[in-house]
């Protein structure tokens, strides 16, 4: 059987709590809707909630034990702030592995560059390889992530975001990599910066957590290339920068595209050469590879085997997956872009969808968080959706309508207020062979037109 992963003992002397009995928990939940049989449920206090009032759920649900700040009958250790304690469990967690930690950020490609580089460690080494679940990569979500690491992982790969200054460095104190990756520098969150360069600078507070000896990981072709590997400098003992780019330490030196919508890439890592198939489509999926290839390199792991689990990797819900919906008498090819979006990424997946055949449709949700900038930045994707061969755009949001007066005249277009109406639009127009892109910010709720698409689906390619 597997160890357990804290007893209550050990989160007793991490928290600086009291523990009512003994016992053993296999997981670590602060969501009580996510508590499994032999979890520890962590009832934290916030603003609008208290976990407290689910303690009868969790337990209903198999939780072993809790975290508590209130009084209790059920098996849980005392402490004085549960949010306190997840840190605490979470720097515990850290203290006494042994495994080599990457951490991950970036504007853009955090979440698919962290599950891609997961599965190439875990093809290293199968079973040992750890990373933090969904977007979790905040100020509960990384210590949960901590805290959730088996005890016998030899690799961790945690995500860490932000969106104001500051928040990366204590996250990654809290974190303390071997290995850190800033993926790209775009605008998302402009909407609290003054200028891109200071997003720049957030980012790369990624750094002043590396541990001795450690390496910062650093995109060649970015604008911010210099800027970040200044703020490295003080902190890694190495610096790789990856890329496309002639010059880049891990480059993709020549590109091929596939039949299947991949990319066959021979690529260059330090004196290694390697040749794999990027199953992902696009030119920043292969940026994103040469990272993973460098994370990779760097805590030793073996390169042929990383190759292949980027080869096998499946598509990301919200993130790239790739539908086929039937339609009439045949099908239309549905790209899942739905989680979130900001100009780089709406570039990046337009000129992927400028790749496919059939007619282009485009639903595109506004970009959110670009404070006074929103309106040049929605506007300036006119270019890139004309450039894309996109036949009709389906633009979804109030923050759309300087996009829509830039398109005006340029293309088969409309604007709707919400999800419910673009859903209605797309669905009426939607016809066999189409290839449609839906992208947008996760809060205008693009998924919702993904998942009832999805329910007529006939597999997925």
């Amino acid at each position: 059987m597997t160890s357990p992963l804290w007893t209550s003992d050990e989160i007793a002397a991490a928290t600086a709590g009291t523990a009512s009995a003994d016992f053993a928990v296999f997981g670590v939940a602060f969501d009580s809707r996510e508590v499994g049989a032999g979890d520890l449920f962590l009832a934290l206090k916030g603003e609008s909630t208290d976990g407290h009032r689910f303690l009868d759920q969790a337990f209903a649900q198999g939780a072993a034990g809790a975290v508590v700040s209130d009084a209790t009958a059920y098996p849980n250790v005392a402490v004085a702030d549960t949010t306190a304690a997840l840190n605490a469990l979470g720097a515990a967690s850290r203290a006494r592995t042994t495994a080599k930690i990457i951490g991950v950020t970036g504007s853009v490609g955090k979440t698919g560059t962290k599950e891609a580089l997961f599965a190439a460690l875990d093809r290293v080494d199968p079973g040992c390889a750890h990373r933090s679940v969904k977007s979790y990569n905040n100020h509960t979500g990384v210590p949960l992530s901590l805290a959730r690491m088996p005890r016998e992982a030899r690799y961790g790969v945690l995500e860490m975001g932000m969106n104001h200054a500051g928040e990366l460095a204590e996250l990654t104190r809290l974190v303390r990599p071997h290995v850190a990756i800033v993926t790209a520098i775009a605008p998302a969150h402009l909407g609290f910066f003054d200028s891109v360069e200071d997003i720049a600078d957030a980012k790369g507070e990624i750094f002043q957590g590396l541990q001795p000896g450690g390496t910062a990981i650093v995109p060649f072709d970015s604008p911010y290339r210099e800027r970040l590997i200044a703020a490295a400098e003080p902190y890694a003992t190495r610096i790789v920068t990856f890329g496309l780019g002639e010059g880049a330490d891990v480059r993709a030196m020549e590109m091929m595209q596939t039949p299947a919508g991949g990319t066959f890439v021979l690529s260059r890592i330090g004196d290694k050469e390697l040749s794999f198939t990027m199953s992902q489509p696009g030119d920043h999926w292969v940026s994103n590879g040469m990272a993973i290839l460098a994370a990779v390199d760097a805590v030793g792991g073996d390169l042929e085997l990383a190759g292949l689990a980027l080869a096998e990797l499946g598509g990301l819900a919200g993130r790239g997956a790739r539908l086929s919906v039937p339609v009439g008498n045949g099908t239309a090819l549905v790209i899942d872009e739905s989680y979130n979006a900001n100009p780089s990424s709406m570039r990046a997946t337009l000129a992927v969808l400028a790749r496919e055949p059939g007619r282009r449709v485009a639903v595109l949700g506004e970009m959110r968080e670009l404070g006074a900038h929103a309106d040049a930045l929605h506007a300036e994707l006119a270019d890139p959706i004309v450039e894309a061969g996109v036949s009709r755009a389906i633009l979804v949001g109030e923050a759309m309508a300087p996009l829509a007066a830039a398109l005006e005249g340029r293309l088969n277009f409309v604007h709707v207020a919400d999800a419910a109406a673009a859903k209605a639009e797309l669905e009426s127009t939607l016809a066999p062979g189409d290839a449609v892109l839906i992208k947008g910010s996760n809060g205008v709720r693009l998924a919702t037109i993904v998942a009832a698409l999805a329910e007529r689906q006939t597999c997925s390619i």
